[in-house]
């Protein structure tokens, strides 16, 4: 099968086992082609969930891919949603302009329905690729890069109280995933973790070091029982004024304030350092207020989780509202055509509904925006400000802002 404009339409099918190393040495390859370390390439072996991955096939050759792990994401309120978390998404440089990326995306997403999931989830290495399929930026992350010489903190009560010990990272995986999952309820974005997920923060190819140490891995405890844990690496460094290594953060959590703070205070203090490197951070994070001069962190903030409701009314139904909120929204979605329509979203603290109305709507917007609010991180008046929701009725915008807005932040703690 051709076409004049596109030429020869590959084969789109789901992956077979013995077909995976084709596909990611195609996707390897349209990321730079720089190869992985052999235990990074077997984990998402391992994680692969072949009958949710496409490939896009030519000759025998795979020429693109997209997959769509089966995730758990928490949403305002807590509650735990059903979301494809789209990943491995390349199309081989040869094949561009083809339409492939469109077919794909068009196949996902009927899939992704047909499976009952209300979102689709991404992390976008270009952004301006995925807004056209409707997905919105709905989570960011800070990055800071912190003088710990010259930015001292202050820690809460109880602080002192907190023991903090050494341990090797694979050993003490369970411990600091029972933390981890202690943590996922309470902020949105966060993903509970399946079989086999935890082994990607204990990931430690020297290839992947840059020149740092391995791994270690401090864990807090009080009366004996794990609260709080922080993985990191040590990138010595000695210039003329003496020792100037950096302490590269990989992950910190904590259930409670002064676990977190005895944590970061540890950080902060490891000989033979002058600057902490922490990346892909909540942007709400304590550091920010423990901190005294927070200048001397030069944070800066990134875009990091899109979402797409493939469900409008389900999606809209599983979360909960900071405020009583009772609006009709007039949604625009193109691609994902069943969304579109009025939809009367009625909830609170306790919970909503959302369903089909024929009443007049007091706000319009796209699917898009509705998922970079989806969350609550990125307000409706916001969007409003850049003209990409409009107020059809007086009051309502500040009504469903307040109400779909989240605190705490939410955040995703790591990509996929």
């Amino acid at each position: 099968m051709a076409n004049e404009l596109t030429g020869p339409v590959p084969e789109l099918r789901v992956l077979k086992p013995e077909e995976w190393d084709k596909l990611y040495a195609n996707l390897i390859r349209a990321f730079g082609g720089t190869p992985e370390a052999e235990e990074e390439r077997e984990l998402w072996r391992a994680l692969t969930e072949y009958d949710r991955f496409l490939g896009a096939w030519e000759g025998g050759e795979c020429v693109a891919s997209a997959g769509a792990f089966r995730f758990r994401l928490t949403v305002p309120g807590g509650a735990s949603v059903a979301a494809a978390g789209v990943t491995m998404v390349s199309v081989a440089a040869t094949h561009r302009r083809r339409g492939v990326l469109t077919s794909m995306m068009r196949r996902q997403l009927d899939d992704v329905r047909s499976w009952g999931e209300p979102l689709a989830v991404l992390t976008a290495s270009e952004p301006a690729i995925y807004g056209r399929f409707g997905y919105g930026a709905a989570t960011f992350q800070a990055d800071a890069e912190i003088d710990t010489r010259r930015a001292g903190l202050s820690v809460p009560p109880g602080t002192d109280d907190v023991r903090l010990r050494y341990v090797d990272p694979a050993d003490a995986l369970d411990a600091c995933e029972a933390v981890y999952a202690r943590l996922v309820p309470g902020r949105p974005g966060m993903v509970a973790r399946g079989p086999g997920w935890e082994r990607l923060g204990v990931l430690d190819p020297e290839s992947d070091r840059g020149g740092a140490s391995p791994l270690q891995c401090v864990v807090a405890e009080r009366d004996g029982r794990t609260v709080g844990y922080a993985r990191f690496r040590v990138k010595p460094s000695w210039g003329p004024g003496g020792p100037d290594g950096e302490v590269l953060l990989s992950a910190l959590e904590a259930l409670d304030p002064a676990a977190g703070a005895a944590l970061w205070r540890f950080l902060f203090d490891i000989d033979l350092t002058s600057t902490l490197v922490a990346r892909g951070r909540p942007v709400d994070e304590s550091w920010q207020y423990l901190v005294s001069d927070i200048r001397r962190g030069r944070p800066t903030l990134k875009d990091a989780l899109y979402v797409r409701l493939v469900d409008v009314g389900a999606a809209l139904a599983a979360r909960t509202y900071r405020a009583p909120v009772d609006v009709v929204l007039e949604v625009e979605d193109a691609f994902c055509p069943w969304n579109a329509g009025r939809w009367r979203l009625s909830g609170d603290a306790k919970g909503a509904s959302c369903e089909r109305t024929e009443d007049a709507a007091d706000l319009a917007l796209s699917v898009r925006e509705l998922g970079a609010a989806y969350l609550g991180g990125v307000g409706l008046t916001a969007l409003a400000s850049a003209g990409r929701v409009r107020e059809l009725r007086d009051g309502a915008l500040a009504e469903a802002s307040l109400a779909f807005g989240s605190d705490p932040a939410p955040w995703l703690p790591h990509g996929f």
